[in-house]
């Protein structure tokens, strides 16, 4: 199965888990718990009257742990490219995957690491898609941008990144667009899925 690493578990990172883990794709998300989400309370993200950071955090976690994305708590100390895969190194273990999306916030040591082209400020130069000039490995959030860094920026970047893997693996245009009908459907599966719980 195509697996999915995702480095950094901010919106960008959490938001990019959701679409491609929703859609059928092995998912792991690397998370130091270092977003400064802990920090803010969001009066200026579209849809979101008014919810502290930590409220946030919490409900997209439960968002993509419903999805079915694995979370882990470790460092990422290195990314590395081998034949056309990416090796992604913590202090523990080493995990391969077929993409890599970086969402570490401002630190692009990374990508730099990965050979990712940057900018005359360090800044990691992405398309459109988020793809960097590293195949398959996508930036996202404040460091692809010189001083961009909002909540609903990052998280769209995430999507962006994650709908063009989507896209590549299914070999046309993808789209996420969920009606009605889908949400009673998920609905229901929450439903049955907690009668089962109950009755096991």
């Amino acid at each position: 199965m195509t697996h999915v690493a995702v480095v950094g578990g901010g919106p960008a990172g959490l938001s990019a888990a959701l679409f491609t883990a929703k859609n059928g794709l092995a998912t792991t998300v690397f998370d130091t718990d270092g977003t400064w989400l802990h920090s803010a309370h969001l009066f200026n993200y579209l849809g979101v009257n008014s919810v502290d950071g930590e409220s946030f955090l919490s409900v997209a976690r439960d968002q993509v742990d419903d999805v079915g994305a694995e979370r882990r708590e470790a460092e990422v100390t290195d990314v590395t490219e081998t034949d056309g895969a990416f090796e992604v190194t913590t202090d523990e273990e080493t995990h391969v995957a077929d993409y890599v999306i970086l969402a570490t916030g401002a630190d692009r040591d990374l990508a730099t690491a990965l050979g990712c082209e940057t900018d005359d400020d360090g800044v990691v130069t992405v398309d459109v898609t988020m793809e960097t000039s590293v195949s398959g490995a996508y930036a996202t959030g404040a460091m692809v941008r010189a001083e961009e860094w909002q909540a609903v920026i990052s998280a769209g970047d995430g999507a962006a990144a994650a709908l063009n893997v989507l896209t590549r693996e299914k070999g046309e245009h993808f789209h996420d667009f969920d009606t009605p009908a889908d949400a009673e459907a998920a609905m229901a599966a929450v439903v049955d899925e907690a009668e089962t719980d109950d009755a096991d």
